[in-house]
């Protein structure tokens, strides 16, 4: 009955819609074609494009006679990276009736665009402003399009600003950029060292491409002798890789700021950028094919394709994508080797996938500082602490001693001693992390907490923690930390003050609930107390030594221990 019903909720839906107009008699429309592309749209629904691409090629029939099936199928064939057949296809079925989408006239406007058709561009653009709806986003995309046609067309800036904040800014340095504009080092220069709106380091990669293709290499150079592998992205890694290996060429071979369609492709990949921070993936997805079917060269950018892919659990489609980079990229190619690792991890186990990176990283011929930097807390992470200390040596070895990362890889060395329960070893090298850098919060929380379990020097403990929380006061590990300092001094109100907080912003972390359990038992709470440690026997992360002291509290409470 309720199949009967669908069926005909169907069909009445089909004959109240404008295509009453176009199919006289069900003898006209054929179920199949209804069929698949509903089949289409559960598996564009699900994600799963490949799937959706071909029961909408199975119902193609559909394309000028249902308003929709249009978007579906262009959105389908650009998330496949088909972008010249779903432009090829819009040209040869757009109606009045179907082109009621946005991306449609986008899409005719940067392929007018790309063939340097710059009227036609601006009035397939004029057409697709009907259909921004509110879309912030999409209005941006509009508005800066047009006015990187006013530039390719009049060889001018225009008079007339967007504004977009900061987003209106970086367009305009790359407008300057393409018109060789005098002033265009003092605009990137603002542009990357520009506190304002998050990080803009990625833009030192273009200005140094700028400077490269002026005869600039030398100032492209110091540039990039100033620059750490250690705290730097993927994109600027790599810029440093080639100027480290007197490779400047490299930088002409993916993106030119004199190229029309390179510039309008680094535009969409920072929209690609802003809608996968949404969590948008499709519309992500959308914008960053387009943008690598403009410039196909700059194949960098298809780490974000993966990214987006690996967070939606596509984990064929991301090791698809991952092909991409190969070991003439260094560190696009570890960012490979570490993300297969990731899946491996996912679909198999823990241990395979520290297998497969470890092996896979001692094939690689010196390894930058940022490799074993990464493989060493890879290790870290993973409780191989004394492989992790060896790595760490090597960093050690190769860095300036007073640098805040020479303070940093102390850190992260002294945690793994700790973790060994090498304690000499372990305070000398966060002593001396905070010699460097006295302020580091977390090293302050780390060799503290460190002392209050050994019951050691416990006032300087609670001083040093109270510093650390004086500078991060939101951040549980160190409201923990400090709670249980109060509650080693026998001052209970406050420590269950502070672990209250704490089990509020981290409800399922074993060592907060047991903190906070034995607060409780102190102050007489007792059911209360029994209660969070209830909770650490069920969590996932809670280990078998910490289990047995928690069956011992809920019998005797803390007479025993």
């Amino acid at each position: 009955m309720l199949i009967k019903f669908f069926k005909f909720a169907l069909i009445l839906l089909f004959y109240q819609s404008p295509l009453y107009s176009k199919i006289k008699t069900l003898n006209d429309f054929n179920t199949d074609y209804l069929s698949n592309y509903f089949s289409g749209i559960v598996a564009h629904n699900n994600k799963d494009n490949s799937r959706a691409l071909k029961f909408f090629r199975s119902s193609k029939n559909l394309i000028k006679q249902h308003n929709s099936y249009l978007e579906n199928y262009i959105y389908s064939l650009v998330l496949e990276g088909r972008v010249q057949h779903a432009t090829n296809e819009i040209k040869q079925n757009l109606t009045k009736d179907n082109s009621n989408f946005f991306e449609a006239h986008l899409m005719l406007a940067l392929d007018s665009l790309k063939r340097k058709k710059y009227k036609k561009s601006k009035d397939h653009l004029q057409r697709a402003y009907e259909f921004i709806n509110n879309d912030k986003l999409s209005l941006i995309v509009a508005e800066t399009l047009k006015q990187y046609l006013y530039v390719f067309e009049e060889n001018k800036i225009s008079k007339i600003k967007n504004k977009f904040g900061n987003f209106s800014f970086i367009n305009e340095v790359f407008q300057r950029c393409y018109l060789n504009d005098r002033n265009t080092k003092v605009y990137f220069d603002q542009l990357v060292n520009s506190q304002n709106d998050g990080d803009h380091s990625r833009y030192i990669f273009f200005y140094i491409n700028y400077l490269i293709e002026n005869d600039g290499d030398n100032e492209a150079k110091n540039i990039t002798d100033n620059l750490n592998y250690l705290n730097s992205s993927l994109l600027i890694s790599q810029a440093k890789k080639w100027m480290d290996d007197k490779k400047p060429e490299e930088f002409k071979k993916v993106f030119s700021c004199s190229n029309t369609t390179d510039i309008v492709s680094e535009f969409l990949f920072l929209i690609s950028n802003l809608y996968s921070s949404q969590e948008n993936y499709k519309k992500s997805n959308f914008y960053l094919n387009i943008s690598h079917y403009l410039n196909p060269k700059f194949k960098f950018n298809l780490s974000l394709l993966a990214e987006n892919y690996y967070l939606n659990k596509n984990y064929t489609k991301t090791l698809k994508i991952l092909e991409t980079f190969d070991k003439n990229d260094e560190f696009y190619y570890w960012f490979r080797l570490k993300k297969e690792a990731q899946i491996i991890s996912k679909k198999q186990n823990k241990n395979k996938s520290l297998d497969f990176i470890n092996s896979n990283f001692k094939k690689i011929e010196n390894p930058s500082v940022k490799i074993i930097f990464d493989i060493a807390n890879i290790n870290k992470n993973s409780d191989k602490y004394n492989e992790a200390i060896k790595y760490y040596n090597q960093i050690i070895s190769k860095i300036d001693v007073t640098s805040q990362l020479y303070a940093e890889i102390l850190y992260r060395r002294g945690g793994s001693y700790e973790r060994l329960g090498d304690y000499i070893n372990s305070d000398k090298d966060l002593l001396k992390s905070l010699e460097i850098n006295p302020g580091d919060a977390y090293v302050l929380n780390y060799l503290a907490y460190s002392w209050l379990e050994r019951e050691y020097k416990i006032d300087l403990s609670l001083q040093m923690l109270e510093k650390a929380y004086s500078k991060e006061s939101n951040d549980p590990y160190i409201i923990d930390s400090i709670g249980w300092a109060y509650y080693l001094i026998d001052d209970y109100i406050k420590a269950e003050n502070f672990l209250k907080r704490a089990v509020e912003l981290m409800p399922e972390d074993p060592t907060v609930n047991d903190h906070y359990g034995d607060i409780l038992w102190k102050l007489d709470r007792k059911i209360q107390a029994r209660y969070f440690w209830r909770n650490v026997l069920n969590f996932k992360k809670t280990e078998d030594k910490m289990k047995k002291n928690i069956k011992v509290k809920l019998i005797e409470g803390l007479t025993n221990l």
